[in-house]
């Protein structure tokens, strides 16, 4: 006899319960409200091999509200992903399992990216589906096919980037592009509807979303939304009517029972009421095999796709894309060009370095997608010959996400988790703190993203201090896993595109500058900037007195105060500091020589002196920025904020 559908939604139900309950820590009410809709999904929609998490045709699925991971790692365990045993389960929230407090791309298999942060898994989700339609445009349907659906709550609707994911899908017409919304009118204050009463489905629909609404608790009526999103011309939206804590008894749609808030009493009770006689994390063997049979339903399919991809002309291109592999010859014109800055030492502003060196590596990598939150013109992120990303092919390159940076930023994510894809886009330095929370996950998702931000100081000028980033170099470059580059000419913001392009582990942000700089590195005989900080002028008559650190625009100033220096007779060397982050990871012995033994240290840089102490000491002077900018041209700028080669040369005295 065939196993009920609603007995393998209460397998879901009971694994949540327990496992919250052992752990006393969790959240056990959103598993079990949508279990029903999970339950259709993954056993009759879903395209997945549980034997093979990362088939690159799988559909995708995201847990955005992510604080129910008991829901995801439940369908994981029952459909026989391998890493997710009962024994995990049993470990939620420990130290070491492979089921932490919420989802976490790279460390789970079935877990798609890093979700917790509410509204950022849907706004991942987006880049997901963008990828998907861009390859499917590239490789065709034979080889790309798959949707992305996602489970969202209240508190996704509620957070500002889910206005900015929901606009940009509608626009660009991501028609397998679904959004499941766990509608129970609950969040952790009580009723959703003391914070929000807004009609989510005309809001989408506003946005140009197909829209449905359904009781979340019948399965005839999910499967009948489900087979209908499948069919829309454009993203779907199913607002899935549910019960928080479905199944809890009294607990029942009671906003309380969003966390940990079943004991003893309440989850035997809970265990009557649906006929559940199994132990605590025991799954009765008819229930087990119905769901192991939904975790073996893809394989045919899979099968059929490998052998069709393995007869396909493009199929070693396609395996080197989704591995992340770069084309053998990626940096060959990007080679010549930053042996050509070497010796022409051309004067111009980083950003438009930053253009020049796209030129060269746009062609070469395919991969690469770029983009500005309506800034084009000036982060310089567009290479002539680029195409739109857009409805109806997908085949372009390059995509206007209009003024949604924390938008753009997380779907930058979803973009390069989903694989085969290698997103960067442009916005302003000081807009990072609307990026800032995708940054960070992506930071934490090992994400190859790279955020292209000019306009990296005061020396933007006559916009002011509301545009004038000063303590944003400084908060970026203290989260971990973030390559955070300042060139300064254009041997250096080349370096820094090839070193970005080549960490597959780490997200980018390139700081770079509105002002023209002249070049200061004559010598590409090789990477330099790979090292994160490096001498680029040695002392001259004797061992230097004076080390002088610096980075990007203000590199240049060093050399002019250093040049100020030597004709005092004081033997001064300069250490161009472009990267941080990868300095940190050099041999103690190469960081001591470049640090050096002179005895008065002075750092530059347009920015707060946050963290230059591991370059200076805590005694070392510093010429930067005290306080917020001012409007100005930015020559003047420089030097009423004394940020001059001769201020430099003073602090040295």
């Amino acid at each position: 006899m065939p196993v009920s559908p609603i007995k393998m939604a209460d397998a879901i139900r009971v694994l949540s319960m327990d496992a919250v309950h052992k752990a006393k820590s969790g959240h056990q009410g959103m598993p079990m409200g949508m279990a029903d809709v999970a339950t259709v999904l993954w056993s009759k929609f879903l395209k997945f091999d549980a034997s093979q998490p990362n088939w690159a045709d799988r559909d995708r699925f995201v847990l955005s509200a992510g604080h129910g991971s008991m829901l995801l790692y439940s369908l994981l365990h029952l459909t026989g992903f391998k890493a997710v045993t009962m024994k995990e389960i049993e470990n939620f929230r420990q130290w070491g399992s492979m089921t932490p407090g919420h989802p976490e791309a790279h460390h789970t298999p079935g877990v798609e990216c890093t979700t917790g942060p509410l509204g950022q898994g849907l706004a991942m989700s987006v880049g997901m589906a963008m990828a998907e339609a861009h390859l499917a445009s590239r490789f065709g349907k034979d080889t790309v096919d798959h949707r992305t659906w996602v489970v969202a709550g209240d508190g996704c609707l509620m957070e500002g980037v889910s206005h900015e994911a929901i606009s940009l899908a509608g626009r660009l017409k991501l028609s397998k592009l679904t959004v499941l919304f766990d509608d129970n009118n609950t969040t952790i204050d009580g009723v959703a509807t003391i914070a929000e009463t807004g009609d989510q489905l005309l809001r989408f629909k506003a946005a140009g979303w197909a829209v449905k609404a359904v009781d979340g608790h019948d399965h005839g009526k999910i499967a009948a939304a489900l087979r209908w999103a499948t069919r829309q011309d454009r993203p779907t939206l199913i607002a899935c009517k549910t019960l928080i804590s479905k199944g809890a008894g009294p607990k029942e749609g009671d906003h309380h029972s969003h966390g940990y808030s079943l004991f003893d009493d309440e989850i035997a009770a809970a265990r009557v009421a649906m006929g559940w006689d199994a132990a605590p994390f025991t799954v009765p063997d008819d229930i087990a095999k119905a769901w192991k049979s939904v975790g073996r339903r893809g394989a045919r399919v899979r099968k059929a796709w490998e052998a069709g991809l393995k007869a396909s002309a493009h199929a070693a291109d396609f395996e080197r894309a989704m591995s992340g592999q770069l084309p053998t010859d990626a940096f060959d014109r990007l080679t010549a060009h930053i042996a050509a800055s070497a010796e022409a030492k051309p004067a111009n502003a980083t950003r438009v370095h930053s253009g020049a060196a796209l030129d060269q590596l746009i062609p070469a990598i395919p991969e690469m997608v770029g983009g500005s939150a309506d800034l084009t013109g000036s982060n310089n992120t567009f290479v002539k010959g680029m195409q739109p990303f857009d409805a109806p092919d997908y085949a372009g390159r390059y995509v206007h996400y209009g003024v949604r940076e924390f938008g753009m930023a997380a779907a930058m994510n979803g973009m390069a988790l989903h694989g085969g894809v290698i997103p960067y886009s442009g916005t302003f330095l000081a807009f990072a703190d609307y990026s800032r929370p995708a940054i960070r996950l992506g930071a934490l998702m090992q994400a190859r993203v790279i955020h292209v931000m000019t306009h990296d100081s005061i020396g933007l000028g006559e916009d002011g201090p509301t545009h004038q980033p000063v303590e944003q170099i400084a908060s970026l470059r203290a989260m971990p896993n973030l390559l955070v580059f300042r060139p300064a000419d254009a041997v250096e913001t080349a370096e820094c595109w090839k070193i970005a392009l080549e960490h597959q582990s780490s997200p980018s942000v390139m700081c770079l500058s509105r002002q023209k700089v002249p070049g200061v590195r004559g010598d590409a005989s090789q990477n330099l900037s790979a090292k994160g900080a490096y001498e680029l002028l040695a002392a001259e008559g004797g061992d230097a007195v004076v080390t002088i650190f610096s980075s990007g625009t203000e590199v240049s100033i060093a050399v002019a105060a250093r040049d100020i220096l030597q004709a005092q007779g004081k033997p001064t060397r300069v250490v161009s500091t472009p990267c941080w982050e990868l300095f940190a990871q050099q041999p103690a012995a190469y960081r001591e020589a470049v640090i050096g033994t002179a005895p008065t240290r002075v750092a530059v840089e347009a920015a707060v002196r946050m963290g230059w102490e591991r370059f200076i000491g805590e005694d070392g002077k510093f010429i930067g920025m005290t306080s917020f900018g001012a409007s100005a041209p930015f020559e003047r700028l420089y030097k009423e904020f004394g940020i001059t080669a001769e201020a430099v040369a003073a602090a040295a005295a």
